[in-house]
């Protein structure tokens, strides 16, 4: 076995970003994916900008990598039996339509687990199934605010959404473990199962476990830090002479170093160098002290004086920088892909390093229906001729 997910089928209804993310981690992790495709126009992310000089978007390149695409109309009768017929074949469904959507097609759980009892069937929305808010539109931004995560992030005086994704892309991410699981399950039962997932539910559960207790242990709105952090004494990005440096002591022992490489000693002994509760007292004040050290010298001299002391710190680096970063080409975290259309692209690799079964994601993204012909005849027994003629019948 080279892939752990090696076998497994997924049939992938989702679009966009949280969804595909989905299925883009199960990929890696070896799963087919067949990923179901409005004909003539595909999943969204195929036109966004920025674009290769191929013209194919940037992101739905990362996101549907080593994934099969499939087009079917699913306002033709046709359409909507290859659908079912292919769910008997498959061991995971994945949607993120808004709910019912799937019920209206006819494709909904109940009546695709009597097909297949031991399907796996997985909904990603912004509210989930249930609640009064189950059928609100919802995406990323709306989900960031109402999960928690927007009122304390940024500047004291102004709320900031977080710059990534982060509502679709942990949503993608705790369906991919919940659909882990359920296989896990199914191992050993051999039943399939309904997952449900929200994306304010996603967001909740980051922010809460670090904020939550502000208000529910004292009853008061947690602060917005900026740079700093809620439990991390000091943690924040500094000027110096020539830019910003980054540091982040938030260990006592990393704190009482950092004091001695500043050429402080006697704060260790100071309440400034005391536990978290005397240190969070004095937050500012222990911020003004490293400021002042840190404005006079440059961030390289810094950064040699803090690495020696085994200090966290780096400097602010740009995202051009990051996208060079020679950690990152080291784990093969930057890495090409071979587009059909678009000749070599860069993109992301894979995170997900098992000694055994490693995360293998360097395959291209397909072209809009490329699979068609393969899917229908390898899972369905369809020949050529009647895949044209399905197509000429505005099916495919």
């Amino acid at each position: 076995m080279t892939s752990v997910l090696e076998g497994v089928k997924v049939l992938d209804f989702t679009q966009v970003y949280s969804g595909p993310f989905c299925t883009m981690l199960l990929k890696d992790l070896g799963a087919d994916i067949i990923k179901i495709e409005r004909p003539g126009s595909g999943d969204l992310p195929r036109n966004d900008f920025p674009h290769t000089e191929g013209l194919e978007g940037g992101a739905f390149i990362i996101l549907n990598r080593g994934k099969r695409s499939l087009t079917l109309n699913l306002k033709t009768k046709k359409g909507l039996d290859i659908c079912r017929e292919l769910t008997k074949k498959v061991d995971v469904l994945v949607e993120n339509f808004s709910p019912g959507t799937m019920n209206k097609l006819g494709l909904g759980k109940d009546e695709l687990l009597k097909l297949n009892p031991s399907l796996i069937y997985a909904s990603l929305s912004a509210f989930g199934q249930t609640g009064p808010l189950r059928d609100y539109p919802g995406f990323d931004p709306i989900a960031q605010a109402m999960g928690g995560m927007t009122i304390v992030t940024g500047l004291p005086e102004q709320p900031t959404r977080c710059g990534v994704s982060i509502a679709d892309f942990a949503s993608g991410f705790f369906t991919t473990l919940s659909i882990v699981a359920a296989l896990l399950y199914k191992t050993k039962t051999g039943e399939g199962q309904m997952i449900d997932i929200s994306m304010q539910d996603c967001i909740w559960q980051l922010t809460s476990i670090e904020y939550s207790p502000y208000y529910y242990l004292n009853g008061v709105e947690p602060p917005r830090l900026g740079n700093g952090h809620s439990a991390m004494i000091p943690c924040n990005l500094y000027p110096t002479r020539n830019g910003r440096v980054f540091i982040a002591a938030g260990v006592l022992a990393q704190l009482h170093r950092l004091y001695t490489a500043m050429d402080r000693t006697e704060l260790v002994d100071s309440p400034f160098g005391g536990n978290q509760n005397l240190r969070y007292q004095h937050r500012g004040e222990i911020d003004k002290v490293i400021t002042a050290w840190t404005k006079t010298k440059t961030t390289e001299e810094i950064i040699y004086i803090l690495k020696k002391a085994d200090v966290p710190c780096c400097k602010l680096p740009s995202f051009s920088e990051v996208c060079n970063d020679e950690q990152l080409k080291s784990r093969d975290m930057i890495i090409e892909v071979e587009q059909k259309i678009s000749g070599k692209v860069k993109t992301p690799g894979s995170p997900l390093k098992l000694s055994k079964t490693p995360g293998k994601i360097d395959y291209p993204a397909p072209f809009l229906g490329e699979n068609n012909n393969e899917i229908l005849s390898e899972l369905l027994g369809y020949t050529d001729k009647e895949v044209a003629k399905l197509a000429d019948e505005g099916v495919l």
